[in-house]
């Protein structure tokens, strides 16, 4: 690899660094061509992207960031799984550790927080944005149906009421 082609992708990995809400450091130790493949499937479809780097120029990226001390982390064969979702690359690593445990964990930052395998883990069982805007709106529409509800039952009530009394009316 030349030195423009160092320097581009040293810029790239910057751009990771400062635009991701997680990145999550991993070993691939193992994997197959297919098996990353499959890896970096699972992380399309959940927004978050994969990129294998080599370690001195993801060193030279992460220096002056708040990230810096994910350099701890960038040794042997390692790859990057970083998303602006803070939960969603989380959330694809560990459930593709759980299909193949040759991909390990070993840390991770999140903005400034620089996390370990188990902070990682941490952050992956937590409900991914979507699922809070969800939840949200699910709570901000509740009243309003019980309210509705509410308006509405002795209307039934007396609706009920009426038609017993035309039953025995008529019987």
């Amino acid at each position: 690899m030349d030195r423009a082609k160092k320097e581009r992708v040293v810029e790239e990995l910057g751009q990771i660094f400062d635009s991701s809400g997680i990145v999550v450091v991993a070993h691939y130790t193992g994997l197959t061509v297919a098996e990353m493949q499959d890896l970096r499937r699972r992380a399309r479809e959940a927004g978050a992207g994969i990129r294998v780097a080599k370690n001195r120029l993801a060193k030279i990226a992460l220096e002056g960031r708040s990230q810096e001390g994910l350099g701890q982390f960038l040794t042997g064969m390692t790859l990057l799984a970083y998303s602006e979702d803070p939960v969603a690359a989380a959330k694809v690593v560990d459930s593709y550790m759980k299909d193949n445990p040759k991909l390990e964990v070993v840390g991770g930052a999140m903005g400034e927080e620089i996390l370990d395998a188990a902070g990682v883990k941490s952050v992956a069982a937590l409900p991914s944005r979507e699922e809070l805007i969800a939840q949200i709106a699910g709570m901000i529409g509740a009243p309003a149906s019980n309210l509705a509800a509410a308006i509405g039952a002795p209307a039934s009530n007396i609706a009920g009421i009426l038609e017993t009394i035309e039953e025995k009316a008529a019987a």
